[in-house]
């Protein structure tokens, strides 16, 4: 597999729902492999399949906590409740940063690189990071539901 590369808004790849995945096979196994590398190499939390040009319904998601790398194939958030709103950007719209309202506790139904379906329960800032890698399945962009936006500094580092 060639090197996965990152795309930026406004590739209309981003804004298209994505096809379920059908195949659990080593390419897929290679996609997620790679779907990770660029999400390291970039310093993110979250990649989804559209952000590498590929239209099909697969994120990964590490936010540094126990549950460690998470691989999300056909995500359906099946329950969500409370709210939490903070900052959030994106891999594809470099340096851009604002305030997204979002559910604080969410569960997921997903299948595994091996097509094997579990469930997952996220709060706070995993649940966050979820939401926006599966809104990304969805053709649906973190900039829609910002609220207010922030310059890189007002962030005081964080991203």
């Amino acid at each position: 597999m060639a090197k996965l590369n990152l795309v930026y808004y406004p590739d209309k790849v981003l804004e298209t729902e994505c096809e379920p995945v059908k195949q659990f096979d080593n390419k897929l196994i290679k996609l997620l492999n790679g779907m990770y590398d660029v999400m390291l190499e970039a310093d993110g939390v979250g990649l989804a399949a559209p952000q590498v040009g590929i239209s099909q319904q697969i994120a990964v998601v590490d936010v540094g906590d126990r549950h460690g790398k998470i691989e999300l194939i056909n995500p359906v958030i099946i329950e969500e409740y409370g709210e939490q709103k903070g900052p959030e950007g994106c891999l594809s719209f470099p340096g851009l940063f604002g305030d997204v309202t979002r559910a604080n506790h969410i569960k997921v139904k997903a299948l595994n690189r091996r097509g094997k379906p579990f469930t997952l329960e996220a709060r706070g800032f995993l649940a966050r990071a979820i939401q926006h890698e599966i809104d990304h399945l969805h053709g649906v962009l973190f900039t829609a539901k910002v609220t207010r936006y922030y310059e890189e500094d007002e962030l005081g580092g964080e991203n």
